[in-house]
């Protein structure tokens, strides 16, 4: 089989691997720079001369084995990074491994890396550290094989000012004082499970905790540990759905950590820490269904990942599925199926976003000279949750295509995988049906832009409900407008007011390329009008709501119709947060007011510094600002 290479890297895996590392750090909140040493083992083929990543790091020293080496930093290429060139000062045989430490210093403009001032904190008191290495920002944190195919173990210690308190995506390991500085203390990790540079994890800030569970505790600045706790409650019966489903759970301890509001994703699944999003805690336990995804990600994405990020569906699309097996067990089918009708909508609009025709569109698309984060999107989610959908529904149904992804999962354990690879074991596990197998579309599912060549059919029972109110809206005259009040959504849950509302920003701007609705009495049409939700506010009172989901979707609506008085509504959610999720769209609608697009921009700029470095890239192309020039 020829080699797999990774267009997001320079550094080769088939030369030498990573086996570990161990880290020594140190927080400088006053330069913003961490400085450390980082000492990687590496298990080599034949070589003198090994390539790591790095974006924006000086390298100082290294050496090998304890004898100085010579190194050359490459020229900056873009979210590459620089090519790090070490050569040995000596001879290696396949077999021998080799210790090479590097010590280094890191930039204050490291994109990994989010510091944020005291006043940008909640307790207003201490500054705050957090990272984020998903997808190729690691190398802005240390020099490594910066690549989702090299997985390795490691070891870390963090020496932070005393006030405050580290947390790592490892087990904790105890903590003692910083023999070279009294006013510091050293707190160290241990990770002994394989793992991939992305989900290295680091958060520096005063700190709190609380038991959740028997192998899991919440962790928050102090004006959230509390409510945080109650949110997610329900983490271990998650967690051993999930083990029902999947097999044993083998990273120990599961926390999780909610972060400041610019934390720009919902979660982020590091091992034994996942990040959460404060957007969730909106006294509605209905969100804390987001950590159901955060766990699946346990085994689909951190114990069996993708090797390179074009196959990035394979821990989405996968943990996706995995995340609606435990909505399934929790709660019910018609939920899984509620569930996925919402992702097929989502999908569309993403599509719609980039274009039908854009590559990147693509199940598995060619990355050669995009960045990953350019393409970020729910695609490799929701078109690959409709992949394996399509194909439980061929195969036996959830009970049978359950057992392939605990199969697949098992037996690709702690190590990278391409697509080839997942479907060769597919069609491994199914001899017997490769007669269905052979008739599936594969090109037109993994290696044509737009959406899936087929549309599954999901159960409507849940959505009927928000079909029929929202067919109500639409249809709607001014003078049935009196005709609406409180009781008509005082059965719905919060997941059906997400979708009733999601149902009425689906209009002839959003979507002319396919139709949406399983139902054809709802129809794909202009804005609502302004009469409308100004009358939906008055009986419903969403503006009142703190699910942001609802808000979101709700203050998106307004915006459409042209309501003035609901832009800053939309802009303060915009900036008070900086979840991709709600901010980006939140932006691109006001935007699209014409007469609040220099406003829009305007705020941009004001709060661009505050947010993280992927959501002002990303935003900042949205709304057509130079991020070189600020104009």
């Amino acid at each position: 089989m020829a080699p797999v290479t990774d267009p997001c890297s320079f550094s080769s895996f088939s030369k030498c691997l990573t086996r570990h590392l161990n880290l020594i750090l140190r927080v400088d909140f006053d330069s913003r720079t961490i400085r450390g040493k980082v000492a990687l083992t590496v298990e080599p083929d034949i070589w003198y001369c090994m390539l790591l990543l790095c974006h924006h790091l000086t390298c100082t020293f290294i050496s090998s084995n304890g004898q100085a080496a010579k190194f050359e930093l490459g020229a900056q290429q873009g979210y590459k990074g620089s090519p790090l060139e070490i050569t040995l000062p000596f001879e290696l045989s396949r077999g021998q491994n080799v210790i090479v430490e590097v010590e280094y210093e890191t930039s204050p403009s490291a994109s990994a890396l989010q510091w944020l001032s005291p006043a940008q904190t909640a307790g207003k008191k201490h500054p705050y550290l957090f990272s984020q290495c998903q997808a190729t920002h690691c190398r802005t944190m240390l020099p490594c094989q910066d690549m989702p195919s090299v997985k390795h173990t490691y070891y870390a210690k963090v020496s932070v000012p005393k006030e405050l308190i580290a947390v790592m995506s490892a087990v904790r390991d105890g903590q003692e004082p910083d023999p070279s500085d009294s006013s510091r203390v050293i707190y160290r990790f241990r990770q002994p499970v394989p793992m991939t540079s992305y989900l290295i994890a680091l958060v520096v800030g005063a700190l709190e905790s609380r038991e959740i569970g028997p192998r899991s505790r919440v962790w928050s600045e102090k004006e959230y540990v509390d409510q945080a706790a109650f949110e997610f409650s329900e983490t271990e019966t998650m967690l051993k759905t999930a083990e029902s489903l999947s097999g044993p759970y083998v990273w120990g301890q599961y926390d999780l950590l909610v972060l400041p509001p610019s934390f720009p994703y919902g979660g982020m699944e590091n091992p034994c820490l996942t990040f959460a999003t404060p957007t969730l805690l909106a006294g509605d336990r209905s969100l804390s269904n987001v950590i159901a995804h955060e766990i699946s990600h346990s085994w689909t994405g951190n114990l069996v990942t993708n090797k390179t990020w074009e196959h990035f569906w394979l821990n989405e699309g996968h943990t996706v599925y995995l995340e609606r097996m435990i909505g399934r067990a929790l709660e019910g089918e018609q939920f899984r199926q509620f569930k996925a009708r919402g992702g097929w909508k989502e999908l569309q609009e993403a599509v719609h976003q980039f274009g039908e025709n854009n590559v990147l569109t693509n199940l598995v698309p060619s990355l050669k000279d995009v960045d990953p984060d350019d393409c970020f999107s729910c695609v490799p989610y929701e078109k690959g949750f409709a992949l394996l959908y399509y194909l439980e529904e061929l195969l036996g149904g959830p009970e049978v295509f359950m057992g392939f992804v605990k199969s697949y999962t098992q037996l690709f354990a702690y190590r990278s995988v391409t697509t080839k690879e997942w479907k060769d074991y597919l069609f491994t596990y199914f001899k017997d049906k490769l007669d269905i197998l052979n008739k599936v579309d594969w090109n037109g599912w993994m290696y044509t832009p737009g959406m899936p060549p087929v549309k599954p059919q999901y159960d409507t029972t849940l959505a009927d409900a928000c079909i029929a109110l929202a067919q109500r809206w639409q249809n709607a005259k001014d003078a049935d407008l009196s005709g609406f009040s409180e009781a008509d959504i005082k059965q719905l849950s919060s997941h059906q007011l997400i979708e009733f509302l999601a149902l009425l920003l689906i209009d002839k701007g959003d979507f002319v390329f396919a139709p949406l609705s399983d139902s054809p009495s709802l129809s794909i049409q202009d804005p609502l009008p302004q009469s409308h939700v100004k009358r939906m506010q008055e009986v419903y009172n969403f503006n009142s709501v703190k699910n942001s989901e609802i808000r979101c979707r709700w203050l998106r609506l307004c915006v459409k119709a042209k309501w003035e008085e609901a832009v800053p509504l939309a802009l303060k959610m915009a900036t008070e947060q900086g979840r991709l999720k709600f901010t980006r769209p939140l932006f691109r609608d006001v935007y699209n007011f014409d007469k609040f697009r220099d406003v829009a921009v305007k705020l941009f700029k004001e709060h661009r510094d505050a947010m993280h470095p992927v959501t002002a890239t990303l935003v900042s192309k949205d709304l057509k600002v130079d991020q070189r020039t600020g104009f």
